[in-house]
This record gives C-alpha cells, sequence and structure tokens, in this order.
C-alpha cells in the first residue's frame, strides 16, 4: 500500500487546491493541472522567469520568489508574473561611452531614486539593488556591472519601486558598458577567435557534424569535468 503523502492548502491565483507538502511552488501549480506556456524556464533558478508573489495566513507581508526554488506552505495565496512591463531602450554600444551622461540619456528616471531600498527587499538573489542603483546615480559603472553581475531580469525590483524605475535594465546596460568598453581585453579569447577564423577546428567540427545522437551522447559524458 502506497504511502499517503502529507497534503497542504494553497490558493493559485485564487482558487483553491490541495497539493503535496514540500513541492516547490511550479511542481505544485503542474500538480494542480496548469500547464506553463510562459513563466517557466531554466527549473534552476537562473532564468527569473518564474518570478511569484505571494502572502502566508496571518501574516500582512507580501512576499516574492521564484516558483522552481520556493517551496509551498498551507494557506499560501499566490500568483505569478512571468513578465513585469517596463520600457527597454535600444541602443549601439559601439557609440555609446561608459558615462552617468549615458545611463541617464537612456533611463532618466534613475533620477527619480528615492533610496527606499524597496528594490533590495524583494530581490530574489538577494542583491544590494539600492546600493547599485546609488552607484548608477554617481556615473560608478564598473560597480554596477559588478554588484549586479547576478541580477536573473525576473523583473521583481521593477515591481515594487514606487520611483517607477527599471532597476535591472540600467544594471544590464551598466554590465554592457562594462563588458565592451572598460573591462580588459581576453587576450586567449581573442587568440582562440583568430584560430576558429582560420579553420583550425574546421575538421574536428566536421567530425562531430557527422556523429550520430548516441556516439555524441558517449563523447559527452567522457568528457573532462572539473571538480
Amino acid at each position: 500500500m502506497a504511502e499517503e503523502r502529507e497534503m497542504v492548502n494553497i490558493y493559485i491565483m485564487g482558487k483553491h487546491y490541495k497539493v503535496p507538502y514540500g513541492l516547490t511552488i511550479m511542481k505544485a501549480m503542474e500538480y494542480a493541472g496548469y500547464r506553463f506556456i510562459r513563466g517557466c524556464g531554466c527549473r534552476g533558478g537562473f532564468c527569473g522567469a518564474c518570478g511569484t508573489v505571494y502572502r502566508k495566513p496571518g501574516d500582512f507581508r507580501l512576499k516574492v520568489g521564484l516558483a522552481c526554488q520556493t517551496v509551498v506552505e498551507d494557506g499560501m495565496y499566490l500568483t505569478q508574473i512571468p513578465f513585469y512591463p517596463a520600457n527597454k531602450a535600444t541602443y549601439n554600444l559601439e557609440e555609446l561611452t561608459p558615462t552617468l551622461g549615458t545611463l541617464l540619456r537612456y533611463y532618466p528616471e534613475l533620477t527619480r531614486c528615492l533610496g527606499c531600498n524597496q528594490c533590495t527587499r524583494i530581490c530574489p538573489q538577494e542583491l544590494s539593488v539600492m546600493d547599485y542603483m546609488a552607484a548608477a546615480q554617481r556615473g560608478d559603472i564598473e560597480k554596477v556591472a559588478h554588484m549586479s553581475f547576478d541580477c536573473i531580469m525576473c523583473g521583481l525590483c521593477a515591481s515594487r519601486c514606487p520611483a517607477e524605475t527599471v532597476q535591472y535594465n540600467v544594471a544590464i546596460l551598466a554590465r554592457r558598458l562594462y563588458g565592451r568598453h572598460i573591462a580588459p581585453r581576453a587576450q586567449h579569447l581573442a587568440k582562440r577567435v583568430e584560430e576558429v577564423k582560420a579553420g583550425k577546428f574546421d575538421e574536428e567540427l566536421d567530425r562531430l557534424m557527422k556523429m550520430d545522437k548516441e556516439e555524441l551522447q558517449k563523447l559527452y559524458n567522457a568528457r573532462d569535468i572539473e571538480p
């Protein structure tokens, strides 16, 4: 006889469901019959596609998390925000300079930051979002790039910002500016690119292209893996 699983009560977008204890929000939603068309990506906490907002019984606080990482709790009321609407600037990195003026040109709302720290409190990656926004206001592109490096672009910071700024878009512009105009060039990478262009690996790539799935799988499983 199969062991009976402990069940918990949750509410998905206002509708009641009983789901097994210990499931992540994502797995609980699938157990309840939801099929993910959007709001589901890597399932490993890296892509930011499954931002979820929830409240727990008896707690007035609005909480957030990633559906693929957060475990359901009894009485949880939840809904997903698979995409948060935000203006995204278009630009040509080759034409830009890594300065405060560039950030303000594309995201002038940066100056409206109130320093309230709501963005930091809601970040599922526990990044110091307010601090890197302060660095952006000072034009410290390198600091913004380093502090926001682990941002997964889930959009939850923007959802709670009373100044209606888009922190993650400011941050990715800073990272791109840093990578293109400030960070030292990777000489070993430049060398490898030249080798690729010169055809050094053409024969090996052609051999791989002719392999069947089983041969490729065997080769993949036998690869060197760093400890």
